[in-house]
C-alpha cells in the first residue's frame, strides 16, 4: 500500500527505469548509464521531475536510508543493486549528482524514439493504457471487436485523457517511421493483438485517433 504522503514518488520512478539493466547500478561519477539516460530523456520533457528526484534523494540521504522513519517508503522503492565496494547510499549520490547537472544545464526534449521499455511507457502513458489494458492477449475472452473495447476505454476516460491520447498517438506515429518498427514499439506498449482484419497498424492508430478526436469535439 503506498503511503498518503508518498514521499518518494518520483524516486521510486526513476529508479523503475533500472529494470533495463537488471536493476544493477551503471552510473559513474563522471558518466550516467543506460537507465539514467533514459529517465535524463523524458525529464527533458517534463523538467519538474528531475528536481523532485534530486529532492527527494537529499531527503532519503539526509534521513538515512535505514531510518524507521522511512522504513514503509524505502520498502516500496525498487532495489538497485551497486558494484562491488560500492554502497546504495554512493549510488544515490552519484545520481543525485547528474540530476543537479541536469538541472544547471537542462537537455532539449528528444526527437528520437525512446530507447528502453521504461521510457516508452513514461513518454506514452495514455496509448501504454489503452493498449495494455484493452488489446491485451486475452482481449477475445472480454470483447467481441476493436471498437467494442475502444469504447469502453472512452467510457471511462476523461476529455483530458482523450486529448492526451490523441496528441501520443500523432507522436508515437511520427517517431515509428517504419512498419516494422511501428508493431515492435506498440507491442512494448502492451499490443498483444492484431489490428482489425485487413486495416494495417498504422491505419488502425490514426483511425483511434480520430475516434477520440471526435469524442473531445461531441
Amino acid at each position: 500500500m503506498t503511503p498518503s504522503n508518498d514521499r518518494f514518488r518520483e524516486l521510486r520512478q526513476l529508479l523503475r527505469s533500472y529494470e533495463v539493466t537488471g536493476y544493477v547500478f551503471d552510473d559513474t561519477e563522471d558518466r550516467s548509464g543506460a537507465a539514467l539516460n533514459a529517465y535524463l530523456r523524458q525529464a527533458a520533457i517534463e523538467p519538474t521531475r528531475a528536481a523532485e528526484a534530486a529532492a527527494e534523494i537529499e531527503d532519503l540521504l539526509e534521513t538515512g536510508l535505514f531510518s524507521d522513519e522511512i522504513a514503509d517508503d524505502v520498502d516500496l522503492l525498487p532495489h538497485i543493486h551497486p558494484p562491488h565496494g560500492k554502497t546504495v547510499e554512493g549510488c544515490l549520490a552519484v545520481i543525485g549528482g547528474h540530476l543537479r547537472q541536469f538541472l544547471v544545464e537542462p537537455a532539449a526534449p528528444p526527437r528520437t524514439p525512446p530507447q528502453t521499455t521504461w521510457e516508452w511507457k513514461e513518454r506514452f502513458p495514455e496509448l501504454s493504457h489503452l493498449l495494455g489494458a484493452y488489446f491485451h492477449q486475452d482481449f477475445s475472452l472480454e470483447y467481441s471487436s476493436h471498437r467494442e473495447a475502444l469504447d469502453d476505454y472512452i467510457s471511462d476516460a476523461s476529455e483530458g485523457d482523450l486529448r492526451q491520447l490523441a496528441g501520443e498517438i500523432r507522436e508515437f506515429l511520427s517517431l515509428n517511421e517504419s512498419d516494422q518498427l511501428l508493431k515492435k514499439s506498440a507491442a512494448t506498449l502492451g499490443l498483444s493483438i492484431l489490428p482489425p482484419k485487413s486495416v494495417r497498424l498504422r491505419q488502425w492508430l490514426a483511425d483511434v485517433r480520430e475516434i477520440v478526436l471526435h469524442q473531445t469535439a461531441g
